[in-house]
């Protein structure tokens, strides 16, 4: 019995040391977030209840105001639009872009040979890593007035140019999203569905199932958890995306293309009323949560 509680106590220990030495050796990971992640949020936060401005007497007058912001922001008509043109926004470049067309793509190169799947996975993949605002400028490019689309429209159909940043405004945005974002999910897809054993298909395909019916069964329950990190993953970046779409529209045509964070940044930066800025922020922050947790939710993954 002594040695049985000698060796417990000896493996409490032993358990208590590693404990503390696993806790030393993250310190510097746990510092790092506390400062460059924790502490911007609750700044965030606080900021959001003042009058905090750039300029003005504000600027050197900051006090707390309350809730005197989000007031402001639930009577003001343009939050509305721009939360309406963010939903737009995540819902045809995340979801039903993104997301798509990366399982797609990868779905297609599924046992194709190595030198196939190289070839288009350098090809899509040089998108996503080009900086944003060169994707914009290119993009700007292509659909301007005098762009590489209307000469090749007006070389083949002599019809006359078309303003597309001017006439589709968030449709060019979206399709320029898709095209620099849908690498990420091709990758994450690409890896998930050659975890698949070979052998399960086949067994599917001996029994007769169908294609369509191998993939609603057998393909999307096994990466249904890559779909749903996925899809927050992509949903959340696709929330904070600004670059793009400044350098595309500013925004406009009017407040056709006004998101969240280019409304954030008008109010901010623009209009120097940062705790109201601020206050848009935690929209942004909120509707990202909503998504995750309908996700996690409709997809039943447990976290």
């Amino acid at each position: 019995m002594e040695n049985s509680n000698l060796i417990t106590d000896t493996s409490k220990k032993k358990k208590l040391s590693d404990n503390v030495k696993s806790s030393i050796f993250l310190s510097p990971a746990w510092i790092l977030l506390l400062v460059f992640f924790l502490t911007p949020m609750v700044l965030t936060i606080i900021f959001s209840f003042t009058n905090l401005a750039l300029t003005g007497a504000q600027a050197q007058n900051l006090s707390f105001i309350g809730f005197d912001n989000f007031i402001k922001m639930f009577n003001d008509v343009s939050l509305y639009n721009s939360i309406a043109k963010t939903l737009i926004f995540v819902l045809f470049s995340a979801i039903l872009g993104q997301c798509f067309l990366g399982f797609l793509i990868a779905f297609l190169m599924k046992g194709k040979n190595a030198t196939f799947r190289r070839i288009i996975g350098i090809a899509v993949i040089a998108a996503w890593v080009t900086p944003e605002v060169v994707v914009a400028f290119s993009w700007v490019a292509f659909l301007g007035d005098s762009g590489t689309l209307n000469n090749i429209i007006t070389s083949i159909s002599g019809v006359e140019a078309i303003a597309f940043l001017f006439e589709y405004p968030m449709v060019s945005v979206v399709v320029a999203n898709i095209w620099r974002g849908t690498a990420f999910s091709m990758m994450a897809f690409q890896t998930a569905l050659d975890d698949i054993p070979v052998e399960v298909e086949e067994a599917a395909i001996m029994d007769g199932a169908t294609r369509w019916k191998i993939i609603r069964n057998i393909t999307i329950p096994m990466v249904k958890g890559t779909i749903t990190t996925n899809l927050m993953l992509v949903t959340l970046q696709t929330l904070g995306v600004f670059t793009l779409i400044y350098t595309m529209t500013g925004g406009g045509p009017g407040n056709d293309t006004m998101t969240l964070p280019v409304y954030m940044y008008q109010q901010a930066f623009v209009s120097y009323q940062l705790g109201y800025g601020t206050a848009i922020s935690l929209i942004i922050l909120t509707i990202g949560a909503i998504f995750s947790i309908l996700y996690m939710k409709f997809l039943k993954v447990k976290v």
